[in-house]
């Protein structure tokens, strides 16, 4: 599996896992934190689906920011539920290291592009992770 496939998957497995967790809250009676918390998990996944179509370097560069971004406010979420005990310490540490994988495959790959944009015979357009 090249490094696209493989940050794609991990952001769909990680955005079920968010739904699961969005369902959970919700029987706890959590309704605002884990709104945001879905919008900004599920969101990953469907920037990097969008940008195996994108029209561009750049547009392909831009996408795969916003899931990064994304990202990083998942990551806000996830501690917020946490300090709030809406999450245990346990549930917290999983669901938080899948988050800083994948921001970590992202900000490589945004990163490596960002060079390679800036070297116009480097190729582009992939996820470097």
């Amino acid at each position: 599996m090249n490094s696209e496939g493989m940050v794609l998957d991990k952001s769909k497995s990680f955005a079920i896992r968010i739904v699961k967790l969005y369902k959970y809250l919700c029987n706890k009676n959590e309704f605002v934190l884990s709104k945001q918390l879905l919008k900004s998990g599920t969101s990953i996944g469907a920037n990097l689906s969008e940008a195996k179509y994108a029209q561009s370097r750049n547009d392909f560069l831009n996408k795969v920011n916003i899931a990064l971004k994304e990202a990083s406010e998942t990551e806000y979420w996830l501690e917020l539920l946490y300090k709030t005990e809406f999450i245990s310490e346990k549930q917290y540490s999983s669901i938080n290291k899948d988050c800083s994988e994948i921001i970590r495959m992202l900000s490589s790959s945004v990163k490596t592009m960002k060079i390679e944009n800036k070297n116009p015979s480097a190729e582009g357009g992939h996820l470097n992770c």
